[in-house]
């Protein structure tokens, strides 16, 4: 990492008030290993990236790194919620001003799709994420960052039609979705062509979101389920 590289990620200690000039420079050194970090874990991945590199670029020791994170895993876990709260706000900004529920979820789409594309994103998010935070731990932060975004959307899509659902089904459709735009995401992350994987996974969720409209406008009602009994080999409506 170059000089000037660096001398734009370390951030000069701003006036904070109500802070001691001591907890505006520690604020200002744990920003730094992050901003550092996050260039670092992008450029060349989780494994090759060193903490002697992290504190060189951020010009901090590493009894400074040691003060703010356990290690380079939590480093690694402070960098991956950033983007992953950065992707977040991204989307909601994207629904904000849309009444709408297809014109919303549409746009929802859309800033997701652009987010999934982001080297950021891609390297820290999806490629990197699973395998340094362990499978539940990604889920877990996954989930606290978007999840109520896609429950926001699935609710106004759901709210277009004369359909009395209670909070568990809702809940339901939202993992269901949640679920396929991640494996979309890994798609698009993965793809030669990120930007030709973005317009078929638009294309595709569009044709699903056609079909909901369908529905509400038609004022179809939705397929109740059925539990199967194994015991007494009868099925009945839930």
């Amino acid at each position: 990492m170059g000089k000037s590289s660096v001398s734009k990620l370390v951030p000069k200690v701003p006036g904070v008030p109500g802070a001691s000039r001591r907890q505006q420079y520690s604020a200002s050194t744990k920003r730094a290993l992050v901003d550092v970090a996050e260039e670092l874990f992008t450029q060349a991945g989780y494994a090759a990236t060193s903490l002697d590199a992290i504190v060189a670029g951020a010009r901090v020791t590493k009894g400074a790194l040691y003060h703010h994170f356990s290690g380079k895993q939590a480093l690694f876990e402070a960098v991956f919620e950033r983007v992953e709260d950065d992707a977040s706000r991204a989307i909601q900004r994207a629904l904000k001003g849309h009444r709408d529920p297809w014109e919303k979820a549409t746009a929802g789409l859309r800033a997701f799709l652009e987010v999934v594309q982001e080297p950021r994103y891609r390297r820290i998010v999806i490629q990197e994420g699973p395998s340094v935070l362990g499978y539940e731990r990604f889920r877990e932060q996954e989930e606290r960052s978007t999840f109520a975004n896609v429950l926001e959307i699935v609710r106004s899509v759901l709210a277009a039609g004369k359909w009395e659902l209670d909070e568990d089904l809702q809940q339901t459709f939202a993992r269901i979705f949640f679920g396929a735009m991640s494996s979309a995401g890994e798609s698009v992350s993965g793809a030669e062509d990120p930007e030709v994987a973005a317009a078929n996974v638009e294309t595709a969720i569009g044709f699903i979101l056609a079909g909901f409209q369908a529905l509400a406008e038609t004022g179809v009602q939705l397929p109740s389920g059925e539990v199967v009994s194994t015991t007494a080999g009868t099925t009945s409506g839930t």
